[in-house]
């Protein structure tokens, strides 16, 4: 630096220095925002407007940058941006919300006119011998106790939504918890490991949860359904093949003894 350059020329550059350096923070920032969303194919489905709006202030600001005096109408811009962007993944969020409590509650409806439509076609259900519920349920004895086993097809590719195919499976286990009241489930969700570890975790702890608030609004009081998601943790097998980890994502229903307990967690 020039020793002979004015005190105040000095301190202009370095503010200068500053201001840029604090434009390209928030540009970058507003950038990587508007990228994640962009790159969410269900934010993009469920909020396009307020992803669009995203990119249109970000455009701006990155034009803005360009110029010498416009760092307010940078940083202005870059905070539209990023608003934009978290609307976007807000609104998405509420919109699926929504939808996963539309199909929850019509598939809860169909059960439950399945179920009673069960109830009527047994003349005498509390006589029907314990192990022939046992094996309507395909249920195995473990060393941790009886299990049954949910497997990946139950549920919609990559989401927590369970097909009609495990409504049978669901109603088979629903009218054995309520002929055999003292016992008690802990729903298990297992992912394979492909994927972040996060994420995994996540989906398999909700997609234990979403079979236990089915069996919760078909009747089963919440007090005898415990929940826990292990993630990829537990495989049943190599997760080196498609088939192995297809079998490795699934929910497993852990039966109690019959008089109500659990074998302790993995």
């Amino acid at each position: 630096m020039n020793l002979s350059m004015p005190l105040a020329a000095v301190l202009g550059l370095l503010l200068t220095g500053c201001a840029l350096d604090e434009q390209a923070r928030v540009l970058d920032e507003a950038q990587a925002s508007y990228q994640a969303v962009q790159n969410d194919e269900s934010i993009v489905r469920h909020a396009p407007k307020d992803v669009l709006r995203a990119g249109e202030t970000l455009e701006r600001a990155q034009r803005f940058g360009g110029y010498l005096g416009s760092r307010e109408d940078v940083l202005h811009y870059s905070y539209l941006s990023q608003r934009y962007s978290q609307i976007a993944r807000e609104h998405a969020d509420l919109v699926q919300g929504r939808e996963r409590l539309g199909h929850l509650q019509r598939q809860r409806e169909r059960m439950q006119l399945a179920l009673e439509g069960a109830r009527m076609a047994s003349a005498t259900p509390g006589q029907q011998d314990p192990q022939d519920q046992l094996i309507s349920l395909a249920a195995t004895e473990t060393d941790r106790g009886l299990l049954m086993t949910l497997g990946d097809v139950l549920f919609t590719a990559n989401s927590t939504e369970l097909s009609p195919a495990a409504n049978r499976t669901l109603l088979r286990l629903v009218q054995f918890l309520q002929l055999n009241p003292k016992r008690s489930v802990r729903v298990e969700g297992y992912t394979d490991n492909r994927g972040d570890e996060g994420e995994n975790q996540r989906l398999s702890q909700a997609r234990a949860q979403v079979v236990a608030d089915l069996l919760n609004s078909l009747g089963i009081d919440a007090s005898r359904i415990a929940v826990v998601g292990y993630g990829h943790l537990y495989p049943l097998a190599e997760n080196a093949s498609a088939r192995g980890r297809a079998q490795n994502r699934r929910v497993e229903i852990l039966f109690s003894d019959d008089q109500g307990q659990l074998a302790p967690l993995r």
